[in-house]
C-alpha cells in the first residue's frame, strides 16, 4: 500500500513533525511511504526520519532555489500574492501564497497514492477539495476541536464531510467531530501519537531540574510558567528550569525572565534533536499550554521516567495524565496552582519517584507499533 503524508514544513521542529516522522518510519516497514512537505527552507530535516521513507518538497524556500521551467515567471508573479485557497484564520496562513496554492492544487490533482494523510486544517480542506477520487483522504487533527476560529471552522464544516476519515488525538474531539458531521459518510477515529521503539535514557530523579519543551509561541504559555517558577524559586531556590525550543516570542520570554529575576534559575536552551536525552537529565516536566491537541512531550517524558505537572487545558493532558499516579493536573490558567503543583512534586520526593515508575508503565500504551496497528485497521475499513 502506498501512503502519503502531507505536512506544512518537514524541515522544522515541533510535535506534529516528530509524530509524523515516527509514524511514517514505522509504517515504512510494511508499506510504501512518502512525506510531502509543502515548504522546504533547509537542506536537511532537523528531526530524524527513517531511511525507507521518501521525503520531497513542493515549494523550495532555500536561498538561490529556482522554480523549474515553465513555471518560473508564474512563481515570481504569484509568490507576491496572498493565498486565496487557505483561509486567513489557518494558523500558518502567512506561510502560504497564491503560488503555494497553485503548486498544492496541481500536486493533489495528480497525486497517485492509496492513502493521503494530511496534518492540519488548511491542508485537510485542500485534500477534500482537490484530491483524486480514488485516493482515500484522511485528515489528522493535531489541534483540539474548539481551537479553530469561527471562519475556518465554517470551511471545516463545509469540506470535512467530503473526506473519507478524520483521525483525532483525543476521544473528546472524536465526539465533537461526530456531532459536527451529523450523519455524513466520513468516519472518525481516535488514534493518539506514538512513541518510536528503542532503548531510552531514564531519569534518576536526582537532578533539581524542571524541563519544558516546545515552540516559543503564545499558545505554549511559557509566560505563565515563568511567573509560576518565580514562586517556586522563592521556596526552592536550588531548583532550575530549562526551556527547550525556539519561536517568535523568544525575546519577550527572555525579557520576562529577567524582569522576574530568574536569570540564575531559568535557561533558554534553544532547540534540541535529542529531547529524550535532555528529559533524562530532569526530574519534572512542566506543561503550561493554553491548549494541547495531544501533548507529545508528555508521553516522551513518561517514557524517560519523568512525571508531569500540567495545566488541565483542552484537551490532551487530561486523557494522558492520571493525577496522583503519573503526574499532576492543575486548573487551567491558574498560575498559583501551577506553582503549587510544581512545589508539591518537588517536596514529595517519595511520591515523585513513585510517579516516575508509573509514568514508564503509562508510556507503554503509546508504543508506535500499537499505534500503527490502529492506523492499519482504519485503512482496512476505508480502502
Amino acid at each position: 500500500m502506498k501512503i502519503s503524508f502531507l505536512i506544512l514544513n518537514a524541515y522544522g521542529m515541533g510535535g506534529t513533525i516528530r509524530a509524523t516522522f515516527d509514524l511514517a518510519t514505522e509504517m515504512a516497514e510494511r508499506h510504501d511511504v512518502e512525506v510531502i512537505s509543502v515548504f522546504q527552507h533547509t537542506d536537511l530535516p532537523f528531526l530524524p526520519l527513517g531511511s525507507k521513507v521518501r521525503l520531497r518538497s513542493l515549494v523550495d524556500l532555500r536561498e538561490g532555489a529556482r522554480v523549474r521551467w515553465p513555471y518560473t515567471k508564474k512563481a515570481e508573479r504569484l509568490g507576491e500574492q496572498p493565498s486565496e485557497l487557505i483561509h486567513p484564520e489557518e494558523r500558518a496562513y502567512a506561510s502560504f501564497s497564491a503560488w503555494s496554492d497553485d503548486v498544492l492544487r496541481r500536486e493533489l490533482r495528480r497525486l497517485r497514492t492509496d492513502v493521503l494523510i494530511t496534518t492540519r486544517a488548511g491542508l485537510n480542506i485542500m485534500a477534500a477539495r482537490f484530491a483524486r477520487r480514488r485516493v482515500v483522504t484522511i485528515a489528522q487533527e493535531h489541534l483540539h476541536f474548539e481551537a479553530h476560529q469561527p471562519g475556518i471552522f465554517e470551511e471545516i464544516r463545509q469540506w470535512y464531510p467530503k473526506l473519507d476519515a478524520i483521525v483525532t488525538l483525543t476521544e473528546a474531539d472524536e465526539q465533537d467531530y461526530r456531532t459536527m458531521l451529523d450523519g455524513a459518510r466520513t468516519r472518525v477515529y481516535t488514534i493518539g501519537n506514538g512513541l518510536a521503539g528503542g532503548p531510552r535514557p531514564r531519569s534518576r530523579q536526582d537532578n533539581r531540574i524542571v524541563l519544558a519543551a516546545g515552540r516559543l509561541v503564545p499558545v505554549k504559555g511559557y509566560d505563565r510558567l515563568l511567573k509560576a517558577f518565580a514562586q517556586v524559586v522563592r521556596e526552592r531556590p536550588d531548583w532550575k528550569l530549562r526551556i527547550y525550543g525556539e519561536g517568535r516570542i523568544s525575546d519577550k520570554l527572555v525579557k520576562l525572565a529577567v524582569k522576574l529575576r530568574l536569570h540564575n534559575n531559568v535557561t533558554f536552551m534553544g532547540p534540541t534533536g535529542d529531547i529524550e536525552g535532555e528529559l533524562a537529565k530532569a526530574s519534572i516536566h512542566a506543561v503550561s499550554s493554553r491548549f494541547e491537541g495531544f501533548g507529545m512531550t508528555i508521553i516522551e517524558a513518561f517514557a524517560c521516567g519523568v512525571p508531569v505537572v500540567s495545566f488541565d487545558c483542552p484537551r490532551g493532558p487530561r486523557e494522558i495524565i492520571t493525577p496522583g499516579h503519573d503526574g499532576v493536573l492543575v486548573p487551567p490558567d491558574d498560575v498559583d496552582a501551577l506553582a503549587g503543583g510544581l512545589l508539591k512534586m518537588i517536596d514529595d520526593e517519595e511520591g515523585r519517584h513513585r510517579m516516575a515508575v508509573n509514568a514508564l508503565e503509562t508510556a507503554r500504551r503509546y508504543d508506535i507499533s500499537m499505534i500503527v496497528e490502529r492506523w492499519e485497521k482504519s485503512f482496512a475499513e476505508l480502502v
